[in-house]
């Protein structure tokens, strides 16, 4: 147990004192939910922007921190061979990979800490949020996605694993309907987004905080799909060396 606590703090620590990473978790999200919702330039067809905004921004979160964070760090402790030495000390490979997901979790509660208060500062009024529908929301997007990370880390050395998560960051962005309402996307893109995991997670934290999901039923079944999927395909295909 000391091990494992030892290495969980050691995991939250390199999270937290990266200046990159603090700036993609919470700088990035932060900017993004201040800017447009002060500045009405998206079309998001609601009285007040933070009303759309809000749980798109949170579904951005998740994936920052969950996908493209831990991917990127786990992607270079493979590339150095940190994951290797790690695997073979008596922390055990499955306790390792524990620390990893805890760490992720522990960040996206500071992310929510400070995302929500900022959203009620800027007006958000939600009605009747399902916050226990919310949190797991956040769980199976937070499983889809590091999924999702740790397939590419396991996969491709440190700097095309660095380029491969930006790039899908911001893919995913740009076609999750986290910023940019789905009803704005062209039709063939617009059937895209919906079965992509952001689009997912985006949608059904819409319905759970807001009863806005313009499909939720179908989010719902298309997030846990990527749940299930994505872990598994990290847990066959990743490579610790």
């Amino acid at each position: 147990m000391k091990r494992f606590l030892s290495q969980l703090r050691t995991e939250l620590s390199l999270m937290l004192r990266n200046g990159e990473q603090l700036l993609l978790t919470l700088g990035i999200p932060v900017m993004l939910l201040v800017f447009f919702s002060l500045v009405d330039v998206l079309p998001t067809d609601t009285k007040n922007p933070v009303d759309f905004l809000a749980p798109g921004v949170l579904a951005l979160a998740v994936m920052s921190t969950s996908m493209v964070s831990l991917g990127i760090g786990t992607g270079f402790e493979r590339s150095y061979h940190v994951l290797k030495r790690l695997g073979a000390t008596p922390l055990g490979r499955p306790r390792l990979v524990l620390a990893k997901v805890l760490s992720v979790a522990v960040v996206e509660l500071i992310q929510f800490a400070v995302l929500v208060p900022v959203a009620y500062a800027l007006g958000w009024s939600p009605s009747s949020p399902r916050w226990l529908a919310a949190i797991g929301a956040v769980l199976l997007g937070t499983c889809a996605f590091a999924g999702i990370g740790l397939t590419l880390a396991g996969r491709l050395r440190g700097e095309i694993n660095l380029a491969a998560q930006n790039g899908l960051y911001l893919v995913l962005l740009l076609l999750g309907g986290m910023v940019v309402p789905f009803g704005k996307l062209p039709g063939p893109i617009r059937a895209v987004a919906h079965a992509l995991p952001s689009g997912a997670l985006a949608d059904t934290l819409r319905d759970a905080l807001a009863h806005a999901g313009t499909q939720p039923s179908t989010s719902w079944w298309v997030l846990l799909g990527w749940a299930v999927v994505t872990p598994a395909v990290a847990a066959r295909f990743f490579r610790w060396d």
